[in-house]
């Protein structure tokens, strides 16, 4: 075998073991009658957020008043950047939004109602910091923000909730399940 024949062998070897490589690495096809599973709510095993890599989750959220994910999926320990984007049209002034997920076992209601004082902080009350595992900043129409963040070690489910003032009442909340 000459140099230029065993050149070509060499190259022909290394496409036909690419072309393999790649053809088990595509998505999984999905029978008659299958539905897709949300993305962003149940990572699979191989795409766990680390923290030079974290697992990205979008929310979106606008005039209606509603939160487009409103179940997360994670794995304790995980690393996730939650990003929210405000869609809506309105000044934060008037109907802004955030993003706080609050610890296990932390009253909604009651962090909402403590949050109506806290206007000057975004609607974030500073006294009760304690009972905050991330936040995004208080939004206006057509702006985001992103928090990143390790997801507890504790199993169970955290609520997380828009905090200007009635938005959770009018149903903006969501859950962080941690598996």
């Amino acid at each position: 075998m000459n140099i230029s024949s065993a050149k070509s062998f060499g190259m022909g070897a290394l496409l036909v073991f690419a072309g393999a490589l790649f053809t088990g690495c595509g998505p999984a096809k999905q029978g008659a009658g299958e539905s897709a599973a949300p993305v962003a709510a149940t990572p699979a095993p191989a795409t766990l957020g680390t923290p030079e890599a974290p697992r990205e989750v979008t929310v979106e959220v606008g005039d209606s008043m509603k939160f487009s994910v409103t179940r997360i999926e994670a794995q304790a320990g995980e690393t996730l950047r939650l990003v929210l984007v405000n869609s809506g049209s309105a000044p934060k002034e008037a109907m802004g939004h955030n993003l706080v997920l609050l610890k296990a076992g932390v009253d909604a209601n009651a962090y909402a109602t403590a949050a109506l004082k806290a206007k000057a902080t975004d609607y974030v009350p500073e006294e009760r910091a304690g009972e905050v595992l991330a936040h995004t900043k208080l939004l206006g129409g057509k702006s985001k923000d992103a928090v990143v963040f390790t997801v507890p070690a504790e199993l169970g489910e955290y609520v997380y909730i828009c905090t200007f003032p009635a938005h959770l009442q009018l149903g903006m909340k969501g859950v962080l399940v941690v598996k």
